[in-house]
């Protein structure tokens, strides 16, 4: 993903996973979510950390700040994932994949999801597999080493 320039840190991942959930948010009502508010200076300075790293974005127009992902989050997975692709597995999704499955967290219905994708894969029918996987990420033309 272009634009997204560092890899959130869990606790920016669980803030985001809220203004993905609640859309545009104040940083009280994010800490309320996370059951954290007495923490709520702690959410204030990874807010502003994150808007500093371009992983949200803060409307000033109001006394009270709004935050919003700057990415949705299958465009975050999905620099996630490529960003894992490349460092852990030498870019093969196949060692990604199997190693995925080997963990055993796979339910029967995330097997049939997989099952279908790979079924359209093979049928070179990727454009049914996007309502699954959701829109692509800036950039989506290219593979995952940038190249067009």
């Amino acid at each position: 993903m272009k634009g997204l320039r560092r890899r959130p840190t869990d606790a920016e991942l669980a803030i985001l996973r809220v203004l993905w959930t609640r859309g545009p948010s104040t940083v009280r009502e994010v800490a309320e979510v996370m059951g954290r508010e007495a923490g709520y200076t702690t959410i204030l300075k990874l807010m502003q950390i994150m808007t500093e790293k371009r992983l949200v974005r803060r409307d000033e127009a109001a006394r009270t700040h709004i935050y919003e992902a700057a990415y949705t989050e299958d465009q975050t997975q999905r620099h996630l994932v490529t960003d894992l692709l490349d460092r852990v597995f030498d870019g093969s999704a196949a060692k990604l994949v199997i190693q995925a499955l080997a963990a055993g967290k796979t339910s029967p219905e995330e097997l049939a999801e997989i099952r279908k994708l790979l079924s359209e894969k093979v049928r070179g029918t990727e454009s049914a597999g996007e309502d699954v996987r959701g829109a692509e990420a800036p950039g989506g033309n290219e593979d995952r080493r940038g190249r067009q």
